[in-house]
């Protein structure tokens, strides 16, 4: 079975100051676009391949459509609630890999057995924070 990588588009969107607050939609896609790659070739470090990426969005960036390698869950209230449900239903007896900077979500999915890493896993040198 793939390894469920659940990623929080808001923290990991945010953790760029790259103007992303103007476009919230188009910095969704593009963080979208950024982990088609990892679903083939896996998160250097962190897990091999193959992956199921999973992208949660909420707010103004709910209208993104999933993409090859990247299926797009919107939030319909607080995306971490989504996500923490996510591990709950999804992450059972595999590899369960959170990626967000936000310590409350953190310790929610830890407690449900799910690993965590920050942007950076997903974003590279430069770009984000832990």
């Amino acid at each position: 079975m793939d390894a469920l990588v659940i990623v929080d588009a808001a923290n990991v969107v945010g953790s760029v100051p790259d103007g992303w607050w103007r476009d919230r939609h188009g910095a969704a896609e593009r963080l979208r676009d950024a982990l088609a790659a990892y679903a083939a070739d896996g998160l250097p470090g962190l897990l091999a391949p193959p992956l199921e990426l999973v992208l949660v969005v909420e707010g103004a960036a709910r209208g993104v459509e999933s993409a090859e390698g990247v299926r797009v869950v919107p939030a319909a209230g607080s995306g971490d609630d989504r996500i923490v449900q996510l591990v709950a239903d999804e992450g059972g007896g595999r590899d369960c890999l959170v990626v967000t900077a936000d310590r409350g979500l953190r310790e929610r999915v830890q407690a449900l057995g799910a690993r965590v890493t920050g942007p950076r896993a997903v974003w590279g040198p430069g770009r984000g924070g832990s």
